[in-house]
Formats: C-alpha cells, sequence, structure tokens
C-alpha cells in the first residue's frame, strides 16, 4: 500500500510516567521518520519528574506541551489536545510501553485509502501477544462483543491503546467524557454515523499495577454505561442516578 504524505499529530496522554515517557517519545520519532509529525503531549497533573522531562524535551523542540494543574482524566487530556493538533490525521499513542510504535506506520498507511476514516490496533487479533491480568483481558473483550451488538459492527477492541482517526472526524464528534471511557464514547459516536472502523492487528507487552498501570474496575462500569447512554441517548443526569 503506498504511503501517505499527510502530517501525521500524535496525542499522548501523559500521568506520572517519568519511566517511559522520554523512551516513549523517542520510539515514536523514529518509527515514524517518513511521516511529517507534531507531537502534543497532555501532562495531566503528573507529580513525579515526568514534568520536568517534558520541560526539556519542549526546550529541545521535540514537543508541543499542553499542561493540566491537576489529574483529570485521559478523555480531557484528548480534549485538551484536539485543541492544538494542526495534522491531517491524528493518533493517540498512550506513554507507557505497551503498544510498540514500530505498529503505528501499518496503522496510519491503511489511511491512504480514502474512504477509510477511523483504525483501530487490535491486540486480540494477534494470536501472538501475551496476555495480562484476566479481568482486564476478559472485560476488554466483553466490552468489545458488547459494542458489536449494540452498534452491529464486529469489533474485537475497543479499548486499544492505538487509535487513528482523520483529524476533521475526531473534531466533529463533541467529545464529552472525562476518563477511560473516551475510548466507549469515540468509538459509539464514530458507529452511530455509520462509519465502518478497520482494525489491525498490533502487538502488545501488558504491564503489572507495580509499573504504573490505573485503570480499575470502576472504569469498566463507566464504559458499560457510556455505550448505553450513547445507543440509547440517555442524558448525564440519568447516567449519574444509575452510579449513584
Amino acid at each position: 500500500m503506498e504511503k501517505i504524505l499527510a502530517a501525521i499529530s500524535i496525542i499522548i496522554p501523559v500521568y506520572n510516567e517519568e519511566a517511559t515517557v522520554e523512551e516513549i517519545i523517542g520510539r515514536v520519532k523514529s518509527s515514524l521518520k517518513e511521516y511529517r509529525l507534531e507531537i502534543i503531549v497532555v501532562d495531566d497533573g503528573s507529580r513525579d519528574r515526568t514534568g520536568l522531562i517534558l520541560d526539556t524535551l519542549k526546550y529541545r523542540g521535540q514537543i508541543k506541551l499542553v499542561r493540566h494543574d491537576h489529574n483529570r482524566g485521559k478523555g480531557e487530556a484528548i480534549k485538551s489536545a484536539l485543541k492544538e493538533i494542526s495534522g491531517e490525521i491524528t493518533v493517540i499513542q498512550d506513554a507507557d510501553l505497551e503498544y510498540d510504535p514500530k505498529d503505528l506506520s501499518k496503522l496510519i498507511g491503511e489511511m491512504s485509502d480514502s474512504r477509510i476514516q477511523v483504525v483501530y490496533g487490535s491486540r486480540n487479533l494477534n494470536a501472538a501477544n501475551r496476555s495480562g491480568y484476566w479481568p482486564f483481558l476478559w472485560g476488554g473483550k466483553f466490552l468489545s462483543y458488547l459494542t458489536s451488538i449494540l452498534f452491529g459492527q464486529r469489533l474485537t477492541d475497543i479499548n486499544t491503546g492505538y487509535k487513528v482517526f482523520r483529524t476533521s472526524l475526531l473534531k466533529s464528534l463533541n467529545l464529552r467524557s472525562s476518563g477511560f471511557d473516551f475510548c466507549e464514547e469515540v468509538t459509539a459516536k464514530v458507529l452511530r454515523r455509520g462509519i465502518t472502523i478497520k482494525e489491525v492487528p498490533i502487538t502488545y507487552n501488558p504491564r503489572k499495577f507495580s509499573e504504573g498501570k490505573k485503570i480499575g474496575a470502576i472504569d469498566g462500569l463507566y464504559a458499560i454505561l457510556t455505550l448505553l447512554k450513547y445507543r440509547f441517548k440517555f442524558d448525564r443526569e440519568q447516567t449519574s442516578s444509575i452510579l449513584r
């Protein structure tokens, strides 16, 4: 497939990732040398040395840096970054080392087909991947199955950390989620528009809680309610009352 030359915006939400953030930015730059890159890092209220590392990278001109004065969640970080991006294609990249940036060129390359608006990297389409904590593995598969039932497109990994969008589409979705339920909201809104999400196998190296993994059981509940909300158009008050 012929490579595209569009400018690529990479959004990296970061919270307390001093051990990995510089390395992941370096890997992204190295893996996507053939593209015109814009890397927007959102420091979501980090309390470790992450901020100092990002200041240095910003000074070197390697990144655009957006700061939150307190931790507001992944969804809020992505919304803040969307105000700064200028690329034709937007990539969501986690700040840890669970995902291999070498896969990004493959995902972005799918966008050379003008009919494709969204590409997800699927961990579950690669049988060689090592499994993480089983509640997350099967919880993620359940959410993907539920999404497939609710919205009528078979998907295998809606909570993947690798998502690629036409920027114009992503900006038009009026995103509202603050936390990890960004994944459910953006997927539901894309599918409600009748847009097909292309899935591509990727590699995955799950980390442990001792290594900084942050998602918890409550996030799974929010994810389910978010899918139901955007399928059946619950409003915020109805959703809040369910959670209480």
